[in-house]
């Protein structure tokens, strides 16, 4: 751990303050403007939410695993797009840089995305090209000590205020695989990249997304990742893991919300001259909710700590993140049917949450691609384990 306990209590009463009296009350603000409001994102920076994971000596907080998973476990308990807004720069934006960047690479970046005043953003999918690295389009070609880059990226989440975007491209065109796959860092307003307008969202609203364009765009070869050619994929599999597990604790703390918004409102709410809390049939899908959180917290943690311990987790964050991405939706889901027709309409925050927590299972690898690195896994140890 990066922080003593008392230190990350005061971090964690800090957050818990912080998501009460500044991030809920202006959720509606975000719905209306599709952004984050200004003042609410300088608080975030000035509360260091963009530098949590970055090492403290290029001024971040340094957390380790378990750390950041608690703290966005309260982030997550408010609009999804709160957490959006830093998890780029403290997830693949930032980490492939702390892991794998070269020393100069990180005296440049590290320290103004620890401010926040560069956003880190990363661009990987295109648009025949999700979770399928061979079919990877983006290319580089070699000139002298410059590459150009040219293709296209999709769904690029916060794009319009990225400083540098961490950008997969493939390198080699005789290696279809992900061995030919490099990771350069490309600064916002370099020549030829282009941004669209924002896409139009079924949630998360105020979490900016756009397609980004390189036309010709040059590059000098310090600008790959760790200064090496085909170490991309190698690179955002490292941190890969991280991000999963950051994903599973913002499920919990989203659910988390639902259920105390549940259960307020089923105490609150009579039907047959009884608080509908009573009904045998609610508190069913109350503690269905319940249970459910607390499997999955319990999954996220259990990773988080063999991680920060030096363990390989990729097995155990990919149940984590299936198993709490697949509960919050069927959390979000008995949220609407508790409160019925007011579960549907804009005054309560429960018909958004139904739309956002959508989301958290198709990014970072959606519950399918979960599943197959789980099965592959079992089947390849069993086979080890009869000698076949």
């Amino acid at each position: 751990m990066a922080l003593d306990q008392e230190t990350l209590d005061q971090l964690i009463d800090t957050v818990q303050r912080f998501v009460q009296e500044r991030l809920i009350p202006n959720e509606r603000k975000v719905e209306e403007l599709n952004d984050i409001p200004p003042d609410i994102m300088q608080e975030m920076k000035d509360l260091g939410l963009f530098g949590l994971t970055i090492p403290e000596e290029f001024g971040g907080m340094g957390l380790g695993m378990e750390e950041e998973v608690r703290v966005i476990n309260e982030i997550g308990r408010a609009h999804g797009s709160f957490r959006s807004a830093f998890a780029t720069t403290i997830g693949i934006g930032s980490q492939g840089i702390v892991i794998d960047g070269t020393d100069e690479q990180k005296q440049k970046y590290l320290p103004r995305m620890a401010t926040g005043e560069c956003i880190g953003s990363f661009a990987l999918t295109e648009p025949d090209s999700g979770s399928d690295a061979a079919s990877l389009r983006t290319h580089a070609k070699k000139d002298g000590d410059d590459y150009i880059i040219n293709g296209s990226k999709r769904y690029i989440t916060n794009a319009t205020r990225a400083g540098v975007f961490t950008v997969m491209v493939r390198s080699n065109p005789d290696e279809k695989g992900a061995a030919g796959i490099t990771a350069f860092l490309v600064e916002a307003g370099t020549k030829g990249l282009s941004i669209a307008k924002p896409d139009e969202k079924l949630g998360h609203h105020g979490t900016l997304t756009s397609d980004v364009n390189f036309d010709d765009v040059r590059v000098h070869k310090s600008a790959i990742v760790g200064g090496e050619e085909g170490m991309g994929f190698k690179t955002a599999m490292k941190v890969l893991d991280r991000g999963r597990l950051h994903i599973a604790a913002g499920s919990c703390g989203a659910a988390n919300r639902l259920i105390d918004e549940c259960l307020n409102y089923a105490i609150d709410r009579k039907q047959f001259g009884q608080p509908i809390a009573d009904f045998q049939l609610v508190q069913g899908m109350l503690a269905d909710s319940k249970t459910e959180l607390y499997a999955a917290w319990c999954m996220v943690l259990d990773a988080a700590q063999r991680r920060d311990k030096g363990e390989r987790i990729t097995v155990e964050a990919s149940c984590a993140k299936y198993y709490a991405t697949e509960m919050v939706g069927r959390v979000a889901d008995r949220a609407v049917q508790i409160f019925g027709g007011a579960g549907y309409i804009t005054d309560y925050p429960i018909e958004r949450f139904y739309r956002d927590v959508r989301l958290y299972r198709l990014y970072e690898g959606t519950s399918q691609i979960q599943q197959l690195i789980i099965a592959r896994d079992m089947i390849k140890k069993a086979r080890e384990k009869a000698g076949m």
